[in-house]
This record gives C-alpha cells, sequence and structure tokens, in this order.
C-alpha cells in the first residue's frame, strides 16, 4: 500500500470515527445557560432570603420542588422548538390566528416579560447601592445602561454572550460556596425542611408562590424553545435526535446548579439571620447584618453575586422579551431598542416606589407572585403542543411525561388559587 492509500485510508477511517457527547455538549452549550440565569435572578433572592429569615429551614421543600418542575418544562420548551422548528410564541401565533388573539396573548406575555425584568432591575439598582454606595434613584437611571453594556462588551454575538453568562454565573457559584461555608447552616435541619411539606400559615404560602414564580418564569419557558431552535443548523432527523440529547444533557446540569444557587441563597438566610433570631426584611438588610456576623468579605461577596445576577438576568429577559414581540407580531425589532425601551418603562414604577419609601424587596417579592399567576400562560400551551403528535412527531411526549408535567401545572395552578382565597376570601 502506497503512502497515499495509507493517508486516505486514515481520512476514511477518521471520517466514521463516533463523534465525543461531550464535545459536542460543549458546542451547543448555551440555550439552558442562559435561560437558568432566570432561576437565580434577584427575585430568588428577595423570595428566598425572605423564606429563610422568617421560616428557617422550612421552606426548602418548596425550592427542590420548584427546581424539579422547572426542569422538566424548560426541557419540554427546548424539546418543542427543537422537534416543530418553532419557538413557543411563533406557535402561539399560527394557532389563534386571529389579531385580536394575538394581540391579547402577547400584551399578557409582554406583562410577564416587564415583571419579571422589573425584578432584575431592582436588583442591579440594589446591588449597586450596597457595594457602591450610590443612592436608589440615581441607581435607577444609570441601570437603564446594564445591559446595553453586556451587549457592547460581547458585540451582541451569540458566543462571547454564552461565555459572559458563564463568568456572571460562576460568580454567583463560587460566592455561595463561600456563603455556606462561613455560615454554617444546620444540615440536620436542612435535610428536614428539604422533606417534609409546611404550609400552615398565609405568610407560607405568600413565600410559596414567591418561590415558584422566582423561578417557574414566563419569560424563560417563552425563550427556552427559541434558544434551541437557534441550535439546529440541519433541520434533518439525525441531527434533531442528536441535538435533543444534548438538549437534555445541558438542562440536567444547569438546572440542577440552579436548584443549588436558590437553595443555598435560602440557606444562608436561614443559617445566618433565623438562627441568631435576627429580623431581617430586605436584602439591605441582608447585606449590613453579614457584616457583623461573619466579617466584611460576606457582605461584599453577598453584592457582587446580586449584581452578577442582576446583569445575566436583564440581559436574558430582554433576549426573550425580543423572542415574544418577534414571534407573536411576526415582525423584528433590535434588541438594543427593546432594551433601551423595557428599561424606560421600568424606571417609571421603580421610581414611584424609590420616591414613595416602598421596600424593594417587597416589590420583588410580590412581582413574584404577579409572575406566577401569569405562569399557565405559556405552560397550557406548552403541554398541550408537546402532547400533540402531529405537531411533534416522534418527539411527542410519552404519557408519562404528560401526566407529570401536568401535575407540575396542576401544582403551581393550586398554590396560585389557594393565595389568591387567603389574601381575597377575608383571611389576611
Amino acid at each position: 500500500m502506497t503512502g497515499v492509500e495509507v493517508r486516505r485510508l486514515e481520512t476514511a477511517t477518521a471520517s466514521i470515527k463516533p463523534r465525543s457527547f461531550w464535545r459536542d455538549l460543549w458546542n451547543y452549550f448555551g440555550p439552558a445557560l442562559i435561560v437558568s440565569v432566570a432561576y437565580m435572578d434577584p427575585g430568588n433572592y428577595g423570595t428566598d432570603i425572605s423564606g429563610g429569615a422568617t421560616f428557617g429551614y422550612s421552606m426548602l421543600w418548596v425550592v427542590w420542588l420548584a427546581g424539579i418542575m422547572a426542569m422538566l418544562l424548560q426541557y419540554l420548551s427546548g424539546k418543542l422548538g427543537i422537534a416543530t422548528g418553532y419557538s413557543l410564541p411563533e406557535l402561539m401565533r399560527l394557532h389563534l390566528r386571529r389579531p385580536a388573539y394575538i394581540l391579547s396573548y402577547w400584551f399578557a406575555a409582554e406583562a410577564a416579560t416587564v415583571m419579571t425584568d422589573l425584578a432584575e432591575f431592582l436588583g442591579t439598582v440594589i446591588a449597586l447601592n450596597l457595594l457602591f454606595g450610590i443612592p436608589l434613584l440615581y441607581g435607577t437611571f444609570l441601570s437603564v445602561l446594564d445591559v446595553l453594556l453586556v451587549m457592547g462588551l460581547t458585540g451582541g454575538k451569540v458566543r462571547p454572550l454564552e461565555y459572559f453568562f458563564m463568568a456572571l454565573i460562576s460568580t454567583i457559584g463560587i460566592g455561595y460556596v463561600f456563603e455556606i461555608f462561613i455560615t454554617g447552616p444546620n444540615l440536620a435541619q436542612v435535610i428536614t425542611g428539604s422533606v417534609i411539606p409546611n404550609l400552615a400559615s398565609t405568610d407560607r404560602v405568600l413565600i410559596a408562590v414567591g418561590v415558584v414564580g422566582a423561578t417557574v418564569m414566563p419569560h424563560a419557558i417563552f425563550v427556552h424553545s427559541a434558544l434551541s431552535n437557534d441550535k439546529i443548523t440541519e433541520p434533518n432527523m439525525e441531527k434533531k435526535h442528536r441535538t435533543m440529547r444534548l438538549h437534555r444533557a445541558e438542562s440536567i446540569i444547569m438546572f440542577t446548579f440552579a436548584g443549588l444557587v436558590n437553595a443555598a441563597i435560602m440557606v444562608m438566610a436561614a443559617a445566618a439571620f433565623r438562627s441568631h433570631g435576627l429580623n431581617v426584611a430586605t436584602i439591605q438588610d441582608a447585606y449590613v447584618t453579614l457584616e457583623p456576623l461573619f466579617g466584611r468579605a460576606a457582605a461584599i461577596v453577598f453584592g457582587i453575586t446580586l449584581l452578577a445576577s442582576g446583569l445575566s438576568s436583564s440581559t436574558t429577559a430582554t433576549i426573550a422579551g425580543q423572542v415574544i414581540m418577534e414571534g407573536m407580531l411576526g415582525r423584528k425589532m433590535n434588541l438594543w431598542v427593546r432594551r433601551i425601551v423595557t428599561r424606560m418603562i421600568n424606571t417609571i414604577p421603580t421610581t414611584i416606589a424609590i420616591l414613595a419609601g416602598i421596600e424593594p424587596i417587597l416589590i420583588l417579592v410580590y412581582s413574584q407572585v404577579a409572575l406566577s399567576l401569569l405562569l399557565p400562560l405559556p405552560l397550557l400551551p406548552l403541554l398541550i403542543f408537546t402532547k400533540d403528535k402531529k405537531l411533534m412527531g416522534t418527539f411527542v411526549n410519552r404519557r408519562f411525561t404528560t401526566i407529570l408535567a401536568g401535575i407540575f401545572v396542576g401544582v403551581i395552578i393550586l398554590l396560585n388559587a389557594l393565595f389568591l382565597y387567603l389574601s381575597f376570601g377575608g383571611r389576611i
């Protein structure tokens, strides 16, 4: 055999060599990464700190339940995009057909996105105040530029943006490893609070609904379908099946990580504040209280993680808003314009709240409750679409998956109904 024949044989052999799953996963990594930030946003800080400081470890079960629900529902959203080639908003536009229905649904979806971005916006404002002493009112206007800064640093390109998200998420994760280490939580109580449900009071229901709203978020359900679909470069069945495996693996990794971060926030609040009998009602209280208890480093790390959370989750909310608008209206919109418009809208209620002396954490918690109430908006269509064999083909849900997802959606709606009953039924 000549040298030329040998090289040809080596080339042919290399071409049929099995591809590395982990290399492909690294190349695919991005959709769940970007979406998972929504599950570690300032809204989580508000609800998790409130829950941990008020009820100790006893509300951890809600965090784990919300994380499990999020993992499955986000997986279904990404699967919908991969299987159909459409985002959830696009499918809704095709399904609703009539302009009046489409516009009504779009307005409701936009309300959920704006409410989401309000929480991210407040998180950035509070972090700037804690770390640099910038007054809340000034921070409100300064924070308009946050995502413009992110988009400018990454050039608006997808892969640099994903690397930027990796850096911010790593900052949050490392920060909470440090916080857990120095606060020294009670492991036995962590386990007990994780497995024994407790909704014995109205305040507990409020926190439960807030945690669910801060974890399973409407805009994240909408955007994941679009981000996953964007990863399909060759719309053939073999490529789709391989992409589906990568999507499943990335979803498990990133939403497990997000669940651990959420639990860490509540555990930190329980160990640092509840265990010491301290009444910590706001994020600012948490920051100020950490320093005398555990040192300046604990407070600074807390503030840095909050800032990283606000910056990254704001960017996700912007991308989601663009996906919803383009999908529902069928029109393209510049991401920078979308960012400026959304941010300017958010400065109005935030400025009013600050001037009125309303605590930002109250806005955070109630914004998450409002998001939870809007969750059926994407969840019910998602459930219907992913069990439709004509639409999904070979990717249609298994019966068990549909039943489990239906139970999760039912739990979310039940929590919302319970909260409304307790709130407006004369109980509070």
